[in-house]
Protein backbone atom coordinates (compact mmCIF):
# COMPACT_ATOMS: atom_id res chain seq x y z
CA UNK A 1 0.00 0.00 0.00
CA UNK A 2 2.84 2.00 0.80
CA UNK A 3 4.30 1.91 -1.85
CA UNK A 4 1.47 2.86 -4.64
CA UNK A 5 0.95 5.95 -2.24
CA UNK A 6 4.46 6.71 -2.70
CA UNK A 7 4.13 6.21 -6.74
CA UNK A 8 0.98 7.95 -6.89
CA UNK A 9 2.76 11.09 -4.90
CA UNK A 10 5.43 11.19 -7.34
CA UNK A 11 3.28 10.87 -10.27
CA UNK A 12 1.78 13.92 -8.64
CA UNK A 13 4.68 15.94 -7.95
CA UNK A 14 5.34 15.18 -11.79
CA UNK A 15 2.64 16.80 -13.33
CA UNK A 16 3.22 20.06 -10.95
CA UNK A 17 6.92 20.24 -12.09
CA UNK A 18 5.50 20.32 -15.62
CA UNK A 19 2.90 22.82 -15.02
CA UNK A 20 5.69 25.04 -12.85
CA UNK A 21 8.08 24.34 -15.86
CA UNK A 22 5.51 26.05 -18.33
CA UNK A 23 4.51 28.95 -16.45
CA UNK A 24 8.03 29.73 -16.03
CA UNK A 25 9.09 29.48 -19.87
CA UNK A 26 10.10 32.66 -20.37
CA UNK A 27 8.60 34.91 -23.14
CA UNK A 28 9.68 34.84 -26.37
CA UNK A 29 11.48 38.75 -27.42
CA UNK A 30 8.96 39.90 -30.40
CA UNK A 31 9.09 43.52 -31.89
CA UNK A 32 5.69 45.60 -32.38
CA UNK A 33 5.61 47.48 -35.70
CA UNK A 34 3.22 49.92 -36.36
CA UNK A 35 2.28 51.60 -39.67
CA UNK A 36 0.50 54.54 -40.42
CA UNK A 37 -0.10 58.36 -40.42
CA UNK A 38 0.78 61.35 -38.55
CA UNK A 39 -1.36 60.60 -35.68
CA UNK A 40 0.58 57.48 -34.75
CA UNK A 41 4.23 58.96 -35.96
CA UNK A 42 7.27 59.76 -33.99
CA UNK A 43 8.00 63.64 -34.04
CA UNK A 44 11.07 65.61 -34.43
CA UNK A 45 12.81 67.43 -31.37
CA UNK A 46 10.03 65.20 -28.71
CA UNK A 47 11.33 67.39 -25.94
CA UNK A 48 10.36 70.60 -28.15
CA UNK A 49 7.73 70.02 -30.24
CA UNK A 50 4.25 69.80 -28.33
CA UNK A 51 2.60 67.61 -31.54
CA UNK A 52 2.98 63.67 -30.86
CA UNK A 53 1.70 60.64 -32.67
CA UNK A 54 0.36 57.56 -30.29
CA UNK A 55 2.30 55.13 -30.87
CA UNK A 56 5.52 57.63 -29.99
CA UNK A 57 4.33 56.79 -26.09
CA UNK A 58 3.18 53.17 -26.50
CA UNK A 59 6.83 51.78 -25.69
CA UNK A 60 6.42 52.35 -21.93
CA UNK A 61 3.29 50.18 -21.81
CA UNK A 62 4.76 47.06 -22.57
CA UNK A 63 7.24 44.35 -20.55
CA UNK A 64 11.55 44.35 -21.63
CA UNK A 65 10.31 41.11 -24.00
CA UNK A 66 8.78 44.01 -26.18
CA UNK A 67 10.10 46.20 -29.13
CA UNK A 68 8.12 48.79 -30.25
CA UNK A 69 9.07 49.91 -33.78
CA UNK A 70 7.10 52.83 -35.23
CA UNK A 71 7.48 53.17 -38.99
CA UNK A 72 4.27 55.59 -39.16
CA UNK A 73 4.92 58.68 -41.29
CA UNK A 74 3.33 61.80 -41.34
CA UNK A 75 0.96 62.15 -44.30
CA UNK A 76 1.41 58.95 -45.62
CA UNK A 77 -2.12 56.54 -46.95
CA UNK A 78 -1.93 53.11 -47.62
CA UNK A 79 -1.49 54.00 -51.26
CA UNK A 80 1.57 56.12 -50.80
CA UNK A 81 3.18 54.36 -47.98
CA UNK A 82 3.11 51.06 -49.95
CA UNK A 83 4.49 53.23 -53.30
CA UNK A 84 6.88 54.28 -51.56
CA UNK A 85 8.34 51.03 -50.63
CA UNK A 86 8.11 51.91 -46.96
CA UNK A 87 5.56 48.69 -46.68
CA UNK A 88 7.90 45.85 -47.75
CA UNK A 89 10.78 47.68 -45.78
CA UNK A 90 8.62 46.60 -43.00
CA UNK A 91 7.40 43.03 -44.43
CA UNK A 92 11.41 42.78 -44.73
CA UNK A 93 11.81 42.80 -41.47
CA UNK A 94 9.49 40.88 -39.84
CA UNK A 95 10.06 37.12 -37.56
CA UNK A 96 7.27 35.05 -36.69
CA UNK A 97 5.49 35.97 -33.68
CA UNK A 98 6.30 39.69 -34.56
CA UNK A 99 2.85 41.77 -34.02
CA UNK A 100 1.77 44.65 -37.13
CA UNK A 101 -0.43 47.48 -35.85
CA UNK A 102 -1.86 49.13 -38.99
CA UNK A 103 -3.60 52.39 -38.99
CA UNK A 104 -4.85 54.49 -42.04
CA UNK A 105 -7.44 56.40 -43.22
CA UNK A 106 -6.88 59.83 -42.61
CA UNK A 107 -4.64 60.80 -45.88
CA UNK A 108 -6.57 58.02 -47.93
CA UNK A 109 -9.59 60.36 -48.22
CA UNK A 110 -8.07 63.45 -49.55
CA UNK A 111 -9.40 63.17 -53.50
CA UNK A 112 -7.29 65.94 -54.41
CA UNK A 113 -4.24 63.80 -54.46
CA UNK A 114 -3.88 61.41 -56.65
CA UNK A 115 -0.63 59.92 -54.52
CA UNK A 116 -2.62 59.16 -51.44
CA UNK A 117 -6.15 58.97 -52.10
CA UNK A 118 -7.98 55.54 -52.04
CA UNK A 119 -11.40 54.41 -52.94
CA UNK A 120 -12.22 53.06 -49.92
CA UNK A 121 -14.37 50.32 -50.98
CA UNK A 122 -11.97 49.13 -53.56
CA UNK A 123 -8.05 49.96 -53.09
CA UNK A 124 -8.00 51.36 -49.59
CA UNK A 125 -9.87 48.08 -48.75
CA UNK A 126 -7.40 46.16 -51.07
CA UNK A 127 -4.31 47.72 -49.83
CA UNK A 128 -5.57 46.62 -46.17
CA UNK A 129 -6.21 43.19 -47.33
CA UNK A 130 -2.46 42.98 -48.79
CA UNK A 131 -0.52 44.61 -45.33
CA UNK A 132 -2.75 42.14 -43.65
CA UNK A 133 -2.07 38.91 -45.49
CA UNK A 134 1.43 39.85 -46.08
CA UNK A 135 1.86 40.33 -42.66
CA UNK A 136 0.84 36.34 -41.52
CA UNK A 137 2.42 34.77 -44.51
CA UNK A 138 5.73 35.83 -42.54
CA UNK A 139 4.60 34.61 -39.45
CA UNK A 140 3.76 37.43 -37.93
CA UNK A 141 0.39 38.84 -36.25
CA UNK A 142 -1.25 41.88 -37.86
CA UNK A 143 -4.25 44.37 -35.74
CA UNK A 144 -5.94 46.41 -37.72
CA UNK A 145 -7.01 50.10 -36.28
CA UNK A 146 -9.66 52.16 -37.44
CA UNK A 147 -8.49 55.98 -37.55
CA UNK A 148 -8.95 58.40 -34.22
CA UNK A 149 -11.05 60.99 -34.75
CA UNK A 150 -10.56 64.68 -35.47
CA UNK A 151 -11.60 67.02 -32.69
CA UNK A 152 -14.87 68.43 -35.02
CA UNK A 153 -17.72 69.86 -32.40
CA UNK A 154 -20.43 71.42 -33.94
CA UNK A 155 -21.78 74.66 -32.71
CA UNK A 156 -24.10 72.64 -30.60
CA UNK A 157 -21.17 70.62 -29.09
CA UNK A 158 -21.78 67.52 -30.70
CA UNK A 159 -18.56 65.55 -32.15
CA UNK A 160 -19.31 64.83 -35.70
CA UNK A 161 -17.46 62.25 -37.85
CA UNK A 162 -14.75 62.95 -40.82
CA UNK A 163 -14.14 59.96 -41.51
CA UNK A 164 -16.96 58.44 -43.81
CA UNK A 165 -16.78 54.77 -44.63
CA UNK A 166 -13.20 54.66 -43.98
CA UNK A 167 -13.72 53.09 -40.89
CA UNK A 168 -16.70 50.85 -41.49
CA UNK A 169 -13.70 49.31 -44.34
CA UNK A 170 -11.65 48.46 -41.63
CA UNK A 171 -14.37 46.77 -39.64
CA UNK A 172 -15.11 44.49 -42.56
CA UNK A 173 -11.49 43.72 -43.51
CA UNK A 174 -11.06 42.62 -40.18
CA UNK A 175 -14.76 40.70 -39.95
CA UNK A 176 -13.77 38.91 -42.96
CA UNK A 177 -10.50 38.00 -42.52
CA UNK A 178 -10.94 37.17 -38.74
CA UNK A 179 -8.25 39.63 -37.58
CA UNK A 180 -7.97 41.73 -34.13
CA UNK A 181 -9.83 44.87 -34.22
CA UNK A 182 -9.39 47.67 -32.25
CA UNK A 183 -12.18 49.94 -32.56
CA UNK A 184 -10.00 53.29 -32.13
CA UNK A 185 -12.35 55.88 -33.71
CA UNK A 186 -14.78 54.36 -31.26
CA UNK A 187 -12.55 54.88 -28.06
CA UNK A 188 -11.45 58.39 -29.27
CA UNK A 189 -15.13 59.68 -29.78
CA UNK A 190 -15.26 58.36 -26.21
CA UNK A 191 -12.04 60.22 -24.74
CA UNK A 192 -12.79 63.50 -26.82
CA UNK A 193 -16.78 63.66 -25.23
CA UNK A 194 -15.27 63.19 -22.11
CA UNK A 195 -12.93 65.78 -21.81
CA UNK A 196 -15.65 68.12 -23.80
CA UNK A 197 -15.46 70.71 -26.26
CA UNK A 198 -13.33 72.86 -24.46
CA UNK A 199 -11.19 70.55 -22.48
CA UNK A 200 -10.70 68.32 -25.17
CA UNK A 201 -8.35 71.11 -26.72
CA UNK A 202 -5.84 69.96 -24.33
CA UNK A 203 -5.40 67.08 -26.17
CA UNK A 204 -4.51 68.59 -29.31
CA UNK A 205 -2.22 71.53 -30.67
CA UNK A 206 -4.35 74.97 -29.34
CA UNK A 207 -1.43 77.79 -28.52
CA UNK A 208 -2.06 81.45 -29.27
CA UNK A 209 0.33 83.38 -30.72
CA UNK A 210 3.65 83.80 -28.22
CA UNK A 211 2.52 81.20 -25.98
CA UNK A 212 4.77 78.41 -27.27
CA UNK A 213 8.17 78.56 -28.53
CA UNK A 214 7.63 75.71 -30.81
CA UNK A 215 4.48 77.65 -32.37
CA UNK A 216 5.25 80.82 -32.36
CA UNK A 217 2.97 82.59 -34.38
CA UNK A 218 0.09 80.20 -32.63
CA UNK A 219 -1.70 76.67 -33.81
CA UNK A 220 -4.56 75.34 -34.01
CA UNK A 221 -4.74 71.96 -35.08
CA UNK A 222 -7.47 69.38 -34.05
CA UNK A 223 -6.29 66.20 -36.14
CA UNK A 224 -2.84 65.79 -34.02
CA UNK A 225 -2.21 65.05 -30.53
CA UNK A 226 -0.34 66.78 -27.53
CA UNK A 227 1.39 64.50 -25.46
CA UNK A 228 -1.43 64.57 -23.01
CA UNK A 229 -4.02 63.32 -26.02
CA UNK A 230 -0.80 60.62 -27.24
CA UNK A 231 -1.05 59.17 -24.05
CA UNK A 232 -4.60 59.18 -23.64
CA UNK A 233 -4.95 57.50 -26.68
CA UNK A 234 -2.23 55.37 -26.19
CA UNK A 235 -3.60 54.05 -22.75
CA UNK A 236 -6.90 53.56 -24.70
CA UNK A 237 -5.23 50.89 -27.24
CA UNK A 238 -3.87 49.17 -24.13
CA UNK A 239 -6.94 48.32 -22.49
CA UNK A 240 -9.05 47.26 -25.68
CA UNK A 241 -6.11 44.97 -25.61
CA UNK A 242 -6.92 43.84 -21.83
CA UNK A 243 -10.72 44.12 -22.89
CA UNK A 244 -10.25 41.84 -25.95
CA UNK A 245 -7.49 39.37 -23.79
CA UNK A 246 -5.00 39.89 -27.03
CA UNK A 247 -2.46 37.35 -27.37
CA UNK A 248 -0.18 40.93 -26.57
CA UNK A 249 -1.73 40.83 -23.01
CA UNK A 250 1.25 39.12 -21.24
CA UNK A 251 3.46 41.28 -22.78
CA UNK A 252 2.16 44.16 -20.68
CA UNK A 253 3.19 45.64 -17.94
Amino acid sequence: MNYFKILLLLIVLAGCQKQIEQVEEPQAAITIYAVGDSTMANKKDPEENPEHGWVQVLQPFFNDKVTVENHAVNGRSTRSFIAEGRWDSVVAKLKPKDVVIIQFGHNDQKENDPKRYTNPHTAYRHNLIKMVQETQEKGARPILCSSIVRRNFNEYGTLVDTHGVYPLEVRLVSKELEIPFVDMQYLTEQMEEFYGVENSKKLHLHFTSGEHPFYPEGKTDDTHLSALGAIEVAKRFVQALRNSESFLVPYLK
